[in-house]
């Protein structure tokens, strides 16, 4: 297997543990009220997308920890990572504290694995009014920028009570996987060989989205989160229920959704509108591609 190291920092109590457990361990987010703080650094594997397995190191972020990893344990955290996801909870008080911790961290991050890709999440914005959400976190994103110089950063707004968590995973796994350009060219090619308006891979244990296409015009750019989020959390109500889900389809009077199990770690979302194609002949494609796909899942 392909392993990925991801790190996981930030301060104490910014969601650490509860982002990683809803992402990876499918927790509801009202449960993740009842974890508790993070001893030292808590390891845990995710395998994704057949060989690809995600080592994720969740680094407690009491102070005495964080000073050991910028010191004693500092080749052990920063060497072969792969990828930095560093959470900055939006309701500290503490924030030049918590810039001099960043910034430590990315000076070690450069000196053992100076390709690591750095993801910042501003965590916890649902607890900021509606209205000011956008001014702060564009606030935010300016200094972390000039903070990480010369290192590039993404950036993302994050609450664990909406779908923005899962954009930011998406597109933080997506950065990981091996051959992804043409896993994409693929699916386009099949988009057009089954005139669908838009196809949907999605990983199949966290949903998080793999990879897309479209042909058509769509405008809400967070629908595929949004069906993320609810194709989750049907699979977990089933999974309760002492059943899982085999697929699902949706239609009204101009479109039809299919949501399918697709490769052997993957799900896949059709979505069309032309009356003339039959459900039956769409599921045959689907059922036919999952095989080649599985192939390009090998390689």
């Amino acid at each position: 297997a392909m392993k990925k190291k991801v790190l996981l920092l930030g301060r104490r109590s910014s969601g650490k543990t509860s982002m990683r457990s809803i992402i990876f361990a499918n927790y509801m987010p009202r449960d993740t009220m009842n974890l508790g703080a993070t001893i030292n650094v808590d390891h845990s594997n995710a395998r994704f997308m057949g060989n690809m397995v995600l080592n994720l190191w969740d680094c407690g972020g009491q102070t005495d920890y964080m000073n050991q990893y910028l010191s004693s344990q500092r080749d052990t955290v920063f060497c072969n990572v792969e990828l930095l996801v560093y959470i900055f909870d939006i309701t500290s008080h503490e924030h030049p504290k918590d810039l001099r911790y960043y910034r430590g961290c990315l000076e070690a991050l450069v000196q053992y694995s100076k390709d690591a890709k750095v993801y910042c999440l501003v965590h916890k914005m649902d607890m900021v009014r509606e209205d000011q959400r956008e001014q702060m976190f564009q606030q935010m994103e300016n200094e972390l920028r000039q903070v990480s110089q010369p290192l590039k950063i993404q950036c993302f707004a994050t609450s664990i009570w909406d779908n923005t968590l899962y954009k930011a995973w998406s597109d933080m796994v997506h950065s990981l996987i091996p051959n992804v350009g043409r896993l994409e060219r693929q699916l386009s090619k099949f988009c057009g060989i089954c005139c669908a308006d838009e196809l949907l891979m999605f990983e199949s244990a966290t949903f998080l989205v793999i990879s897309h296409t479209t042909r058509k015009q769509f405008t809400d750019e967070n629908r595929f989160e949004k069906v993320a989020t609810i194709i989750k959390n049907f699979k977990l109500s089933c999974s309760k229920a002492g059943t899982q889900i085999q697929g699902m389809q949706v239609r009204n009077s101009t479109f039809t959704v299919f949501i399918e199990p697709f490769t052997s770690t993957s799900f896949i979302m059709a979505v069309m509108s032309d009356p003339e194609i039959q459900p039956a002949a769409t599921l045959q494609n689907l059922r036919i591609a999952s095989s080649l796909f599985e192939k390009y899942n090998q390689m």
